[in-house]
């Protein structure tokens, strides 16, 4: 239970050893958290309230956009808080729901991107059969389960984690709790976390990922040898790209956090990863979106001419 613990509260260290001053830190970081949540939350607000994007893709992307205001409102309010205060705690159980919530929208991106790249598949290699199979029932399913799965995963670490006793340092050298960090301050036996850590949450990851580039891999493979037409070829790559760098820019800062050797900067590199997760990344989405989706693009056009 969490009273097994002689540790209270936490102490966040600072993003990173740079000499920057803190009130310049928190301009910045909250014009991105702000950012974020406006551009998200236009994207939510469109393609809930236009009906002509009422489609599998832009379901996903409603779904995709919530998921990215969630996963920056985990962390970066609690890091805007720290850089004004000179008591940068938190407290046990705020740190175990960080650590939850942050698990939580994780895996569940990363489970919704393959859930995206299935929808692209199906609707360039499949197009006849697209309405059977991507049916509103089954993009409901689909969501809801990934939603689920996600949901209990990071359950999974928060229970674990909440049971392990913290009796030496309580000072995390990262910016927000993640199960990683708090790990490495435990007292007593964390080989079942550990093992959560790189066979479940990695099967989740590294799954997700190979499920989402397969059909990618599968789609390119359609577009070059079953596709004929260069108009065709562009417009369906078009529709595809805004996916494929959303993709790209959720992955590659994981990767060079589990291929870089055992060292006393892994963590710093844990911080600018789990940065470009809660900040960079979730701001780049939208814009990605928008700046390349001409419908998108129309209908924002729409709802703000109507507000005017």
């Amino acid at each position: 239970m969490l009273n097994r613990t002689s540790v209270t509260e936490f102490l966040l260290l600072p993003v990173t050893d740079i000499q920057v001053p803190q009130p310049v830190l928190f301009v910045l970081f909250l014009a991105i958290y702000i950012v974020n949540v406006a551009g998200n939350g236009a994207i939510l607000m469109v393609v809930t309230s236009d009906p002509r994007l009422h489609s599998p893709m832009y379901f996903f992307l409603g779904n995709l956009a919530c998921i990215d205001i969630c996963f920056s409102t985990v962390s970066l309010p609690k890091m805007l808080e720290n850089f004004l205060s000179t008591h940068k705690a938190i407290s046990f159980l705020g740190c175990i729901s960080q650590l939850h919530f942050f698990h939580f929208m994780g895996s569940t991106e990363a489970m919704l991107l393959a859930v995206m790249g299935f929808d692209r598949f199906v609707a360039i290699c499949k197009p006849l059969h697209y309405t059977l199979i991507m049916n509103h029932q089954v993009c409901i399913q689909m969501a809801v389960t990934v939603w689920i799965i996600g949901f209990f995963h990071a359950l999974l670490h928060s229970v674990m984690t909440s049971h392990l006793n913290f009796c030496d340092s309580n000072q995390i050298n990262h910016f927000f709790c993640d199960v990683k960090p708090l790990l490495k301050l435990a007292c007593g036996n964390t080989e079942l976390n550990w093992w959560l850590v790189n066979n479940v949450t990695g099967t989740i990851a590294t799954g997700s990922c190979f499920l989402t580039f397969l059909s990618y891999f599968y789609i390119i493979i359609y577009l070059f040898f079953k596709t004929h037409s260069c108009s065709m070829l562009r417009k369906a790559l078009s529709t595809c790209a805004s996916h494929f760098v959303v993709v790209v820019l959720f992955y590659v800062p994981g990767v060079f956090v589990y291929i870089h050797p055992a060292s006393s900067s892994s963590m710093d590199q844990d911080q600018i990863s789990a940065l470009m997760f809660n900040g960079v990344t979730p701001v780049l989405n939208p814009l990605i979106y928008t700046l390349r989706n001409k419908e998108v693009k129309r209908a924002l056009r729409r709802v703000i001419s109507r507000s005017q």
